[in-house]
């Protein structure tokens, strides 16, 4: 049997600080948990070998591109590949730097989070959390007014993202440099198109107010600016990497955990696979799943057509997408954030351990 406890949401708002830390920029010592609950697992997932309770602490983010620890949590797929000794403790988050900055504090053991708060995790962690997954590839766009339809049309214009330094605002500022646009770097300054990190929720109201041209946003902030905001897609990330597939969600671990409990890690990752494999087998179930979770974290569903058109822009896979993990970083450095050697961030030995257990292909890293 399982049980499950949730705890009242706690709703933080984020306080952006100036400071600019690693590669995708922790400059955020604010975390935005906006809840959490626990889950005592059952026996359905392997033993560790010692009996004596064990707390996994997991965070993610209130997106749809987060829609593996969602769905994975509602289906309770998660408790029941954990062992019975474990507790999983959940907060949630509304952006990547968040996240870095409860990992690094030693308040979280595990998290999903886009590519360049995983990188800037490890860098400035001094190493301390390796990825051992991939979760969603796609699934952002830049939204903007329907009067701009091209980039030039963005000069003095303010787009946002969700957080300075997430994988998002790399994003933006990446394809703003390669339409020679300039922009704000990230300690500050001026330039052509200002960029303005703000939480995903305001953002959507500052577009629906028309004191914003536009934001680099994940889904389903990217249809709900279409749907209730008016806006038009003018770049939809695909077309920026080959073959329209480039790593938007992953699943990372802190080393310190993995060495303590890589039983437990193993089972969160049987969690993950069998939840990928939901994900893509079960698509309407999980598309609602995913709907009532964020209800609850949020005190309001999504429009179900909203949540529809969303998933079609999203693949759910465990493969990290390393070479655009890679490309990120360089992307990152070319943004003007610090950076550094990433060598050692991948682990998948323990993933792999399960697939060929499945008789299933291993994952690559880099």
């Amino acid at each position: 049997m399982h049980a499950l406890s949730r705890r009242p949401l706690r709703a933080r708002r984020l306080a952006l600080v100036a400071a600019v830390v690693g590669v995708a920029l922790t400059a955020t010592a604010c975390s935005s948990g906006s809840g959490s609950s626990a889950t005592t697992a059952g026996s359905g997932g392997t033993s560790t070998t010692s009996n004596a309770p064990v707390t996994l602490r997991l965070g993610y983010l209130t997106n749809l591109t987060h829609a593996a620890p969602l769905v994975g949590l509602q289906q309770g797929i998660f408790a029941k590949n954990l062992p019975g000794n474990t507790t999983l403790q959940t907060s949630t988050y509304n952006a990547g730097p968040a996240e870095v900055t409860a990992l690094l504090a030693g308040s979280l053991d595990a998290a999903y989070m886009g590519p360049n708060s995983a990188i800037n995790a490890y860098t400035q962690g001094q190493r301390s959390i390796r990825i051992i997954s991939g979760a969603t590839s796609g699934g952002a766009a830049l939204v903007v007014s329907p009067s701009i339809t091209t980039a030039s049309q963005l000069k003095g214009k303010t787009i946002a993202t969700p957080q300075l330094g997430n994988t998002q605002d790399v994003a933006l500022r990446t394809w703003l440099a390669k339409q020679g646009l300039t922009f704000p770097g990230p300690n500050g300054g001026s330039g052509e198109v200002d960029i303005l990190p703000e939480d995903n929720a305001t953002t959507l109201t500052s577009f629906e107010a028309g004191s914003i041209a536009g934001a680099w946003v994940p889904e389903p902030w990217a249809t709900r600016m279409v749907a209730e905001g008016g806006g038009h897609v003018l770049v939809n990330e695909k077309t920026q990497w080959p073959n329209g597939l480039f790593s938007t969600t992953l699943l990372v671990v802190s080393t310190n955990f993995l060495t303590a409990h890589p039983a437990v890690v193993t089972d969160l990752l049987k969690g993950q696979l069998a939840t990928t494999a939901f994900l893509n087998a079960s698509p309407t179930q999980a598309q609602a799943d995913a709907n009532t979770e964020l209800a609850t974290l949020t005190g309001k569903p999504l429009k179900a057509g909203e949540v529809a058109t969303a998933w079609s822009n999203m693949t759910f896979t465990n493969d990290p997408i390393a070479s655009s993990i890679l490309a990120d970083l360089v992307h990152a450095k070319a943004a003007g954030f610090p950076t550094s050697d990433i060598a050692g961030i991948f682990d998948l030995g323990p993933i792999n351990q399960v697939l060929i257990g499945e008789g299933k292909a291993k994952l690559n890293g880099a």
